[in-house]
């Protein structure tokens, strides 16, 4: 009985003690008050503007949810596994969080918003554009793309009169390339699935991004990005833990 009251004391200092994860956070200020950005990981992030609680892609396997803030609108891409985890997002909504996502999505989470390629929907006072997402370039096998013209969404949020593109799985789409007046943008760059650094800067170069976040990059040469991109003046290149 002494052995197990001891060992019961012991896991209860071990759970107390437990390290809080540390993630990787940037606050960026704006006319109408500051952006947080929190990396989770992967395609994974969460923003916070004027009180209101922005997940993208929260998935399980890259952040602890249960220690994070619970939702005011969650934004999930597409519903492969890496992105979209209808456990964790069970977990952060709350009564009045309003989820959107694809067609895919939204058959898991029937009350959830489908927003299709090229609509948009105003929620919290933040327009929610929805960019299409495809391969044009890298398929799984000849005719049949790892990510298909018409079925993931990127997202351009407004948030004041900061425009934030998270661009979801992708290459440098017309779509992508031809978008304006983009302050914040986040590009994938792993390989085979979404660009290389070349397709990157190419995207770049034509949407000029003030502010770029390579995310979803896997084992990608992320030097090889910077190196291309060193000499176009105006545009930060920020690297994060967003493997």
């Amino acid at each position: 009985m002494k052995y197990l009251w001891g060992l019961a004391v012991f896991m209860t200092i071990v759970l107390i003690t437990s390290p809080i994860p540390a993630y990787e956070t940037d606050i960026i200020e704006t006319p109408e008050g500051a952006i947080k950005i929190t990396f989770i990981g992967h395609a994974s992030l969460v923003m916070e503007f004027e009180g209101k609680i922005i997940h993208i892609d929260p998935v399980g396997q890259y952040g602890d949810y249960a220690r994070l803030p619970k939702a005011d609108l969650i934004l999930v891409t597409h519903e492969h596994y890496d992105h979209f985890d209808p456990r964790v997002i069970k977990d952060i909504r709350k009564k009045e969080t309003i989820i959107i996502g694809n067609g895919h999505v939204t058959r898991s989470i029937p009350e959830a918003v489908t927003l299709k390629n090229g609509e948009e929907k105003t929620v919290w006072g933040f327009n929610v554009l929805a960019v299409p997402a495809y391969n044009i370039v890298h398929f799984r096998a000849p005719g049949v793309p790892f990510h298909p013209k018409g079925e993931g969404n990127g997202y351009l949020i407004s948030l004041g009169k900061t425009r934030v593109y998270i661009a979801g799985d992708t290459e440098n789409v017309p779509e992508m390339k031809n978008l304006k007046g983009v302050d914040i943008a986040f590009l994938p760059m792993n390989l085979p699935y979404t660009m290389t650094p070349e397709m990157v800067a190419d995207a770049v170069r034509a949407f000029r991004p003030r502010i770029l976040y390579p995310y979803h990059y896997g084992d990608t040469n992320i030097s090889r990005l910077v190196e291309l991109l060193k000499d176009e003046k105006g545009i930060e290149i920020r690297i994060r833990k967003m493997k």
